[in-house]
This record gives C-alpha cells, structure tokens and sequence, in this order.
C-alpha cells in the first residue's frame, strides 16, 4: 500500500510538471540589453540585443508625453534595422540585435541639457533583467532612472557612472509587460544641440489664435466688406441722386384725365418701388382692374359674426386683350372659366396661380427697362453665392481649426457669406430709366398725401379719385382715399354704390372706407398663404 501510495505521488509530481511546463513558457521573461549613444547633432543612436522570451515579440514605443498645458512632447523613430517596424510597432523573434535612431530626447536643462528616453518600454513580454549604457559627446553631469508605470517615481535597481564619467549605467530587475525603464542623463550645456520636438495641443483658443496671418485676413475682409459697401452705393446710390434730382408732387391729371407718371400702374409701382412683386401688388391690381371696368366687386351680406366675403363679377364686353401680361394671367387665375367667384373661394387655391402672376410682374418691370435683370434672379443669385461661401467657411473652420492655428480664416469666410447672403436682398440696381420712374412714383405718392385733389370738375371726380385709390393701396393710405370717394358722386349727392363696387341691402358709401379697409386686408390673405407687408 505504501509503494501504490509513493506510485500516485510521482504520477501527480508529473502531471504537475507538464501542466506547468507551457504556462512557464509562455510568461518566459526576456533580457534586454540596451546601447545608447547621444550624437553631436542631438540624435540618440540605440541598439538592443533582446534574448530570451518565446515566439514573436512587439513593443509599442512611446512617442509622445506631456509636456506642459498647452504642448505635448515628441519623439521620433527613425532607421528602424533589425526588425519590423510600423506605425509605432516594433517586432522581433528572440534572439535580436535592433538599431534605430530617436529625435527630440534632449532638452535644455538649466546650465545642462539633459537626455531623456525610455530605454525600455511597451512589450508585450515581461522583462527580467534590462541593462542601459549611455555615452554622449560630453561628461556625464548626473543620471536618474524610473521603473514600472510610466508616471512612476521609483528608481530602478542600479544607476551608475564609470569612473571616467563618459559613460551611465542602469539596471532593472523585473518588468511587467508594458512597464517602462526611463533613464535620465545630464550633459554640458550646449553637448549636442538637441531641442526637443513641441507639438501644441489643440485648444479653442489655439485654434482661433489671432496671428499675423489671420490678423491679415481679417483685415482684408474689412477692406473688402468695406469695397462691397462701396459698390452697394454706386448701384443703390444712383437712385437716390435720381430721386433727389427730380423729387417733388407730381399730378396724375393731364387735360382732365388721369395719367399716372410714366404710366405706371399700382402692380408696376409696387415692385418698382420694393423691387419685389408680393400679394399687395396683387391685391392693388385687382382694385386697379375693378376701378377700370374688367370686374366688379359685390359686398356681401352677413349676419354680425359672419366672416366678410366679397363676389368679384366679370364684367361683360370687358377688352381683356388689352391687359399687360401680369393683369392678364391675375385676371384668368381669379376666374379660371366662371363669371363670378366669391373671394373666400380663393382662399387656398389662388396661392398655386400667385407664382404665375409675380413671374409676369418681374418680366413686366425688365420689359419696361426699369431693371436690366428680374430683381428676384439677382437677389438668388447673389444670396446663393452668400449661402455656398458660409457652407464653405464652416467647412474650411472646423478643419483649419482642428488641424492648424488658422481658424479664423474660416470664420472670415462664414462672416464674408453671410454678408453677401444678406446683401444679395439689396443687390437688384434699376436702370437710369427705372430710378426716374421711382422719382416719378415717389413725386405721385406725395401728392396723394398732400391734401391737394386740385381743380376736378365734380362729374368727374367719382372716377378720378376711384382711379387713385389703387395706388393708395400700395402707398398705404386706402383709408385716406376711400374716405375721399365717399364723399363725392357724379352729381354731388351722396350714393349707395359705385359703379365698380356694390355694397349689400342698408350700406351707403359712408361705410366704404371700412368695407374698403376689410377688403384690401383679406384679398391679401385670401390669395397668398402667406401675408407680406411693405413699409416705405
């Protein structure tokens, strides 16, 4: 029983030995034996003879550190011989020599200039014994040396001078994988001239720094914002120097018959004025069209909460072929093949026809030579160019701020974009012939609001003031003039309706200024889902 006993013994012993045999070789440490030579140029020529271990080994080198709040240090790996290196990666097969020069490991020190690097460091092996010579191109001032973690502040196992004091020596005993030996040496002021490689750490304040570069830039997008402004004036001045010219009230009657300045009529003028066609122009043109016998507009009944609403009646024999184009696509949209059409009906259905119409009205302006180009291409196109050139400016920031100190010239585009994607709206320029209609229109606008209806036989007032109320439209001033009509008829009595407006049962032209009021306000809404105001 004994020996059976002494039998599983040995047979356990054994078993233990094999069980343990692949898990030694495999944390089989290696040996390292390091040669560091500081040339007169600042470079730090190293070979390693690594031995031991089992099968292929890497280290990861460790090229960058700290180096104060805004900067980063690094090192750089050069003439990599005696393994495969990449990307930071050097792998052997034990046994090794390996060769390869380090930049950036030397730095001014005080009154010395001292030798930094990380002899040992990154592999995925443990170490059991590493052992480092330095020499460099002067006497060894003092020497330091770290082992384990990388911020540790440990030494390691020796650290040694020769008694020439040309060469340090270190040592270290037991290294886990990935653990790091840092040996330090000082040399003369000035040994070798190394400086060590500063990389300065993204920040937003590095990256927006205000350089002489960007300073520049910045100047010379104000000189050039400046040279916008400038040429804004030359385009949108000439108008004022027009107005200023030939400003002052001009009358709508020749011979007793109304004749607007330079035969503008109130669609024309509004977007002569705006240099935009909107739902006012629209809403005045419709008026317009009424007051010159092509519809009539019909007031409805309505109970006290009733939403007002108005019949716009197609008048018969009306010579729709003497419209301009814009009238003639707002008069086919309003009744699209019907007589008459309640102005509620137009609510969400004219919008789709409104397009049509502004297109005929910016044509209408270029064909009477008050604009060389429609105003709404030029104002696209230059806003277009503004929205394209941010786009690019933010582009351009984000990578010239990430990867240099220079974003502010990125910026300078986003701020340059926006200025010409806001300055396109005041882009469109009239002609010589359009800056003199507008002083014309402006001359027409003042006598309006003047007070003055002048010398108007009483027959003939009904008409001519009926005829100056859609202009008033487009001046604002439709209470003014609606008040005007309605003290006035052809014989100088008071009246129910007029020619080219019905109100419903028990209404009188006193409550025209109101209805009229009413009617310009929800025509405006009616035919655009959208209202838009104009302020002169």
């Amino acid at each position: 029983m004994t020996g059976f006993r002494i039998m599983l013994a040995a047979l356990a012993t054994a078993a233990a030995a094999l069980t343990a045999a692949p898990a030694a070789a495999e944390s089989a440490g290696i040996t390292d034996e390091v040669t560091m030579t500081l040339g007169e140029d600042g470079t730090l020529h190293v070979v390693e003879k690594i031995s031991g271990g089992s099968g292929e080994l890497k280290r990861t080198f460790l090229t960058r550190t700290r180096h104060d709040d805004t900067h980063d240090r690094l090192y750089e790996i050069a003439n990599v011989k005696g393994g495969g290196y990449a990307d930071g990666v050097l792998t052997v097969t034990a046994p090794a020599t390996v060769e390869y020069d380090v930049k950036g490991a030397v730095a001014p020190a005080g009154q010395a200039e001292e030798l930094r690097w990380f002899a040992v460091d990154g592999w995925n092996a443990p170490v059991d014994r590493a052992t480092v010579k330095v020499t460099g191109p002067g006497l060894v001032q003092n020497l330091s040396c770290f082992a384990g973690d990388l911020t540790s502040a440990v030494g390691c196992t020796s650290a040694a001078m020769d008694h020439t004091g040309t060469q340090a020596d270190f040592e270290q005993e037991g290294l886990a994988p990935g653990q790091t030996l840092t040996v330090v040496v000082g040399f003369p002021e000035g040994a070798s001239g190394g400086r060590p490689i500063l990389e300065q750490r993204w920040s937003l304040a590095h990256a927006f720094a205000l350089t002489p570069v960007t300073g520049g830039a910045l100047i010379a997008l104000l000189v050039l914002m400046l040279g916008g402004v400038g040429l804004l004036y030359w385009t949108r001045g000439r108008d004022a120097r027009v107005i200023g010219h030939e400003k002052g009230a001009v009358s709508p009657v020749r011979d007793g018959h109304f004749s607007p300045p330079d035969g503008v009529r109130p669609g024309q003028i509004g977007t002569l004025i705006d240099e935009q066609a909107d739902v006012v122009d629209v809403t005045a043109t419709i008026v317009d069209l009424a007051v010159r016998g092509y519809l009539r507009i019909d007031e409805q009944p309505r109970q006290a909460y009733d939403a007002p609403d108005w019949m716009l009646v197609r008048l018969p024999h009306a010579p729709a072929h003497t419209l301009l184009p814009y009238e003639r696509a707002l008069y086919e949209a309003i009744f699209d093949g019907r007589d008459a059409v309640l102005l509620s009906q137009l609510s969400g259905t004219f919008a789709a026809h409104l397009g049509k119409v502004r297109d005929a009205l910016y044509a209408d302006v270029v064909r009477q030579g008050w604009f060389a180009r429609r105003p709404d291409t030029e104002r696209t196109q230059w806003t277009t160019i503004g929205v394209v050139l941010m786009i690019a400016g933010v582009v351009a920031t984000g990578v010239l701020a990430w990867f240099t100190s220079y974003g502010l010239l990125g910026l300078a585009g986003i701020i340059a974009g926006a200025a010409l994607a806001v300055g396109g709206q005041y882009m469109p320029a009239k002609t010589a012939k359009g800056s003199a209609a507008l002083a014309h229109t402006l001359g027409f606008r003042d006598f309006l609001f003047s007070g003055d209806v002048g010398d108007v036989p009483e027959k003939d007032r009904v008409e001519l003031f009926s005829r100056y109320l859609p202009y008033a439209v487009i001046f604002d001033g439709v209470e003014h003039w609606s008040r005007l009509v309605a003290t006035v008829t052809g014989d100088g009595r008071q009246a129910d309706n007029l020619y080219w407006y019905h109100g419903p049962a028990e209404w009188d032209l006193s409550k025209f200024a109101g209805s009229m009021r009413t009617f310009t306000t929800t025509t405006s809404g009616a035919i655009s889902a959208t209202r838009q105001f104009r302020t002169l």
